[in-house]
């Protein structure tokens, strides 16, 4: 058994996989679709050996070893919303390959037999890379529409750039969470995204959440399907020294809404760059721009959902909780000339912590 005690393997669904209605009724249904090597291990495996070729370029694995390994560098450990973290995922981030990973027929084929009409892969695709021994900054229990928005019935797609054991820390979903048909409430919390769920204050409103989760050894070539209101979260790594390198691609019926910070790149709200600097050494001109060429409404993001965390983050740093003391110093450092960082400061004043 792949999973830990308590937990469920993943449904596999290859054998519905050319059946739309299916596809479609087990989505409903569980919240969640998961095939084996729907993508050509060759091709992410390709991936791997650019993005592996970068990381290794910005020292952070270990010198002698083969990148492919991913056996990293303890010492270089940061994570998103860390200044050292940028470089190399501004690397990442202008891979052509990457880019062009979200569009390969395999992958739309299947989210439109789902969906049942024409989609648009949204073009802010992400790409996550964790080092081990960080669980405090793991990916929490969320819904990914309080971070994408845009449309209730867009779906993400994750896929492990590499075989991604649950040791190495895949994705887990809740299953059936989604028919809670709501955003639930989300609360500061370290890791990507800043917010979390906490499941267990829900469960007596909402029965169908006390159920185990689910997860397996994903190996290269996997493919995780889910809707916006899906409860998921990220497993840590608990390796002794192997970077996890992972995507998520999201996918929206065309003509539906995207808010607007999704046509943008991943996190250059952090670590700005543009789409010029993205394309400048591509290739090909087919996918620069693509979105502009298909139908889709842009709205603006709403920063509710935020603006509750950075409250409550707030709060628990006057009461000097650590993780909330340090997304202060993050603010202060990513955006000095932002009301958020005037406020930060001034915490960071009042307990002492400003040069801690």
């Amino acid at each position: 058994m792949a999973t830990a005690p308590g937990w469920q393997e993943f449904r596999v669904s290859n054998d519905a996989l050319l059946d739309a209605e299916e596809l479609r009724r087990r989505m409903a249904e569980e919240g969640y679709l998961f095939f084996r090597r729907l993508v050509n291990p060759d091709l992410m495996l390709s991936l791997r050996r650019e993005v592996m070729g970068i990381l290794q370029n910005h020292g952070w694995l270990c010198v002698g070893t083969d990148p492919m390994d991913g056996i990293v560098d303890l010492s270089k450990r940061c994570t998103e919303g860390d200044p050292p973290y940028a470089a190399p995922y501004h690397d990442v981030y202008k891979l052509e390959s990457f880019h062009r990973l979200p569009h390969c027929p395999e992958l739309v084929s299947t989210v439109e037999r789902i969906m049942g009409t024409r989609t648009i892969p949204v073009p802010g695709h992400k790409a996550r890379i964790w080092f081990p021994k960080f669980k405090e900054h793991t990916t929490p229990t969320h819904q990914d529409f309080v971070h994408y928005q845009g449309s209730l019935q867009a779906i993400t797609c994750w896929t492990p750039v590499g075989d991604c054991p649950i040791d190495l820390g895949p994705l887990a979903v809740l299953p059936k969470s989604h028919t809670v048909k709501k955003v639930l409430p989300h609360h500061f919390s370290l890791g990507a995204g800043g917010l979390i769920i906490r499941v267990e204050d829900e469960v007596q409103k909402f029965p169908v959440l006390d159920v185990p989760w689910h997860s397996t050894n994903f190996e290269v070539g996997d493919v995780l399907f889910f809707p916006a209101l899906t409860i998921h979260r990220a497993l840590p790594n608990v390796t002794e020294d192997r970077l996890r390198v992972s995507l998520d691609n999201r996918y929206q019926r065309e003509g539906d809404n995207i808010a607007a910070h999704m046509l943008t790149p991943h996190m250059s709200d952090m670590y700005p760059i543009t789409w010029d600097e993205i394309y400048k050494d591509w290739k090909a001109d087919d996918l620069k721009f693509y979105w502009r060429r298909m139908r889709h409404r842009p709205i603006p993001k709403y920063n509710g959902y935020s603006e509750i965390g950075w409250a409550e983050a707030t709060e628990l740093a006057r009461h000097r909780d650590k993780h909330a003391l340090l997304a202060m110093k993050r603010v202060v450092t990513l955006h000095p000339t932002s009301e958020q960082a005037e406020t930060a400061r001034k915490v960071l004043d009042e307990v002492g912590a400003a040069q801690q």
